[in-house]
Order: structure tokens, then C-alpha cells, then sequence
């Protein structure tokens, strides 16, 4: 069975070798204060910025900031503004804690953690738009969807422990601070006529693209209807060829455990497994 969630333990005090002056981080580091006063605020997912550049936290926040945009400084920097901005406004972090009406989204979303045998943890977003009971309830109010879906997503990079970062990401090398996701449509083959869902789903991605870049290792769509093609057309719109990459659409929810042999056995059996 996945592990149930539980709070980020308290982090000591993460140090890291400080970034060159002249490479794309140290120069990004070396503007993060300019940025941070541009924007008014200075938390991204539940890092607090810091311009020593010995903070690994702030670090791979950065690195991932310059990941999303191949390394172009010019544009992580503006990408980092707008996503500083868009937290400053909606408060994502506050969001968590919000209590969201329960016809409208309950059994929608929900978080797990998995350990495989060599103990290494994959934290699961999981989103069952099976359960939605009315389209425009749940996805009318496109303002509210974006909240709940904000919330749900701040659930999972809690569980990522960022603050817990003692290092920054090897130059070119693979990120471990990513989450899976799934989204799974069983008997939602009428979204491809619902504009109600469209508009939720494009704001979504448009407004994710941004404010959460590079924390998705992967991201697999089960029970997809091959009528829903127009969700996966959207998608190129606002997604580098990099990113859509790690998209991974699936006929079947049962899958899923063969794209995720290592933890199979603590997935739901619905999808392969026998948790």
C-alpha cells in the first residue's frame, strides 16, 4: 500500500557548493533579489529565495527555472517573475488548507506516496475526472476549478520536502524533486463537446506551465478515449517538445503498473497493481 501522507520534518540547514559568478545559475542567483522586489514576493513552493548562492533549495528552484526554458536566462527570469507574481496573488500555499465543496470535488484528486524496493520514494498526483457528478459544477466557475487543481498540486510538491535539498541538480544530469501524475478519464468521453471543460483544462495548463515548471518527471493519462485528442492538440499550444515528451496517454488504466514496474505492487489495482 502507498505510504500516507505526512509533514515535511523540519530541515536542517542545507548547504551547497556556491554556483560560478559567470554561468547562467550564478548570474541567476545574482538577480534573484532584483526579481523577488519586482514581483513582492519571495516564496516558491514553500521555498523561502535566498540569494546566497550556497542555499541548495533556492538553487534548484533556479535550476529548474533555467531547465524549463533550455537555459536561457532571459527567459527563467521572466517565467520566475510570473510565477512569483502569480503566487503572491493567489497564495497556493494557503490553498491547501481551504475547504473546497465536497459535490463539486470530492474523490476528484488525491496524493500518494510509494517506496520501491531500493527505498526510494515517487510521490503520485492523482486526478479521477471520473468522478466528476456535473460538468459545470465542478468546472463552470473556471476561478474555483484553478484553486482546487492549485491545491491538489501543492499537496504533491509538499511531499517533495524541498527544503530538505542539501545540493543543487548535476549539471545535466536528472532532477529526483519531480512527482509522477495521473489523470485518469474513465466515462468522461463527453469532455470533448464540453466547454466548460475545455476552458478549465486550457486555463489549467496555461497557468501550470508557468507557475510550476520541471517538477513533473512524468505525467500519464489513462482511460483516454481516442475522441480526446483535442486536450492533447492544446497541450502543444503552450508545451516545449521536452516537456510533451513525458506525456504518456494510455487506452488503460491497468498500464500504468507496467510503465511503473518498480512500484507496481502498492499501485491501486485498478491501475496493475495490488494495493
Amino acid at each position: 500500500m502507498p505510504e500516507e501522507n505526512v509533514p515535511a520534518a523540519v530541515p536542517e540547514k542545507a548547504e551547497a557548493p556556491a554556483s560560478t559568478p559567470d554561468t547562467p545559475l550564478g548570474k541567476f542567483t545574482a538577480r534573484l533579489a532584483d526579481i523577488i522586489k519586482q514581483s513582492g514576493h519571495g516564496e516558491m513552493w514553500g521555498v523561502e529565495l535566498s540569494s546566497d548562492a550556497s542555499h541548495a533549495p533556492t538553487q534548484v528552484v533556479l535550476q529548474k527555472f533555467l531547465r524549463a526554458n533550455n537555459g536561457d536566462l532571459a527567459g527563467a527570469e521572466k517565467q520566475l517573475a510570473a510565477a512569483l507574481a502569480w503566487r503572491r496573488e493567489w497564495q497556493p500555499t494557503k490553498l491547501v488548507s481551504q475547504a473546497f465543496n465536497k459535490d463539486k470535488f470530492s474523490s476528484l484528486g488525491f496524493v500518494t506516496n510509494h517506496k520501491d524496493d531500493a527505498g526510494n520514494n515517487t510521490v503520485i498526483t492523482w486526478n479521477i475526472y471520473g468522478a466528476v457528478k456535473d460538468n459545470k459544477a465542478t468546472f463552470g466557475d473556471v476561478s474555483e476549478f484553478i484553486k482546487w487543481r492549485t491545491a491538489l498540486m501543492e499537496l504533491g510538491v509538499q511531499q517533495l520536502h524541498l527544503n530538505d535539498i542539501k545540493e543543487p541538480l548535476p549539471e545535466d544530469g536528472t532532477d529526483k524533486h519531480q512527482m509522477l501524475q495521473v489523470h485518469d478519464y474513465r466515462s468522461v468521453s463527453f469532455f470533448r463537446m464540453d466547454p466548460a471543460v475545455k476552458a478549465a483544462s486550457k486555463e489549467t495548463i496555461s497557468v501550470f506551465s508557468t507557475a510550476y515548471p520541471e517538477l513533473l518527471a512524468h505525467k500519464y493519462f489513462v482511460n483516454v478515449p481516442a475522441i480526446m485528442g483535442w486536450m492533447f492538440g492544446a497541450m502543444k499550444l503552450f508545451l516545449a517538445p521536452a516537456t510533451l515528451k513525458k506525456f504518456h496517454p494510455m487506452a488503460s488504466g491497468a498500464s500504468l503498473a507496467t510503465e511503473l514496474k518498480s512500484i507496481a505492487s502498492s499501485l491501486p489495482q485498478e491501475y496493475g497493481g495490488s494495493g
